[in-house]
């Protein structure tokens, strides 16, 4: 007898034909990979019109439902300006008077067996909670991100007063009415158990980010050398200008070109699809480093994971007041097999997860001189194909299919515990 897969709704902003960001790929591979685990999913999302950058080129797995989100900043602003009420919790708001309606019809429609939503953003788990109140169905939370970050008294997270209370809002009904709450560190699942510490311990799930084979060549499964005489280092992704500072590293490339460790001739600092690339070539005039870095454009995901694949070494930028969360691009640069630089703090769980995985060329972020020093041995080890890479086995525990039987399992719990 065949038994008809169980169905899941799942609520996400982050999905094609948006262009970039992570939470893209996490929604997208959980969606293509659950029904191999018996879960057939059903996504809400907004329609391409939310975007400001798309790309038409990334498959959309699943039945799909898409509602009008309207950006406030883009759709509803005049000469620039828009009612800050229009973007609590988010820019997209809007979205939720939409979505509900939709998602109440799909419900009816495929009468799914749980609901899971991920942030960011804030706008979906509003849906979601919503959702949940009206049909009773079991809901998994998904925070890839923290919504609250009080770490630092002098410098909360979000800072606008009205934003956090909403925020803290939010993150207490995710305790009150959700079946599970998922975070995607061993650290975020800390910071979020004693800040939720009166919601039961089990309740909480870890399920990392991972990496797609999709997309990926024969190249990254043997991790080949380059042969170019200009080592080529590449950052790929977002530097955000506190929790990525490379300033430590410019100073440290400054000072090794001056003495002679470094030169164009020799070394290449490629990065690519920074998100703030004006502040970052400010950066580089100061630090007279232009010869060495160099700015690239956002490309298609698919030339994004060839050029990974390409590069002598791959760098991985990760501050001290981000340690209780792991990039996003570490899992496809473990992929790759290539060489991986992370400048981090040792005491987080980037570093950690690189340890784990047999990787200790690591240096400190916030030390110029250790970000030299740490740059020096990478290269040397790099050049002389000594430098530890993750073993295949490794590599394959961290996988999105690997992701998705971990989220497949916590389904057939919490709709398990319903209908028991």
């Amino acid at each position: 007898m065949v038994t008809s897969p169980r169905r899941v709704l799942m609520v996400a902003y982050h999905f094609p034909p948006l262009a970039g960001g992570s939470g893209i790929e996490r929604t997208v591979g959980f969606a293509r990979h659950l029904p191999e685990c018996g879960w057939q999913p059903l996504v809400l999302s907004p329609r391409p019109f939310a975007y400001a950058q798309q790309d038409h080129a990334q498959r959309t797995p699943s039945t799909v439902r898409r509602t009008l989100a309207l950006d406030a900043a883009r759709h509803l602003a005049i000469a620039g300006r828009y009612p800050r009420c229009l973007a609590l919790p988010d820019r997209w708001s809007s979205w939720w008077l939409s979505a509900v309606p939709a998602g109440l019809r799909m419900i009816r429609a495929y009468r799914p067996d749980a609901i899971w939503s991920t942030y960011p953003i804030a706008t979906a788990h509003l849906i979601a909670l919503t959702l949940q109140k009206l049909s009773g169905l079991p809901w998994i939370a998904d925070l890839r991100d923290p919504m609250l970050d009080d770490s630092d008294p002098l410098a909360p997270y979000p800072p606008e007063p009205r934003l956090h209370r909403m925020h803290a809002w939010i993150e207490q009904r995710i305790a009150a009415r959700s079946a599970a709450i998922v975070c995607t560190t061993p650290g975020a699942v800390e910071a979020h158990r004693r800040r939720l510490s009166h919601v039961a311990a089990e309740r909480f799930a870890l399920i990392e980010n991972g990496y797609d084979d999709d997309g990926f060549g024969a190249a990254g499964l043997h991790g080949p050398r380059g042969h170019r005489r200009r080592f080529l280092l590449l950052h790929s992704g977002v530097i955000y200008p506190s929790e990525r500072d490379p300033q430590p590293l410019f100073e440290a490339l400054a000072r090794l070109r001056r003495d002679g460790e470094l030169s164009s001739a020799t070394f290449q600092l490629v990065l690519r699809a920074t998100g703030h690339d004006a502040w970052l070539a400010g950066l580089l005039a100061k630090y007279g480093i232009g010869d060495l870095v160099r700015l690239e454009p956002l490309q298609p995901r698919g030339a994004a994971l060839r050029e990974m694949q390409g590069a002598d070494g791959l760098l991985l930028l990760q501050a001290a007041n981000c340690n209780a969360q792991i990039p996003a691009k570490l899992y496809e640069y473990l992929r790759c097999r290539r060489p991986v630089l992370a400048l981090t703090d040792l005491a987080g769980d980037s570093a950690a997860k690189l340890r784990h995985c047999g990787i200790d060329t690591i240096g400190q972020l916030a030390s110029s001189g250790d970000c030299a020093r740490a740059l020096l041995r990478f290269l040397e080890l790099a050049r002389q194909g000594r430098a530890p890479l993750a073993s295949p086995t490794a590599i394959a525990l961290q996988s999105r299919q690997a992701r998705s039987n971990a989220l497949a399992d916590l389904l057939d719990l919490v709709s398990h515990r319903r209908t028991a």
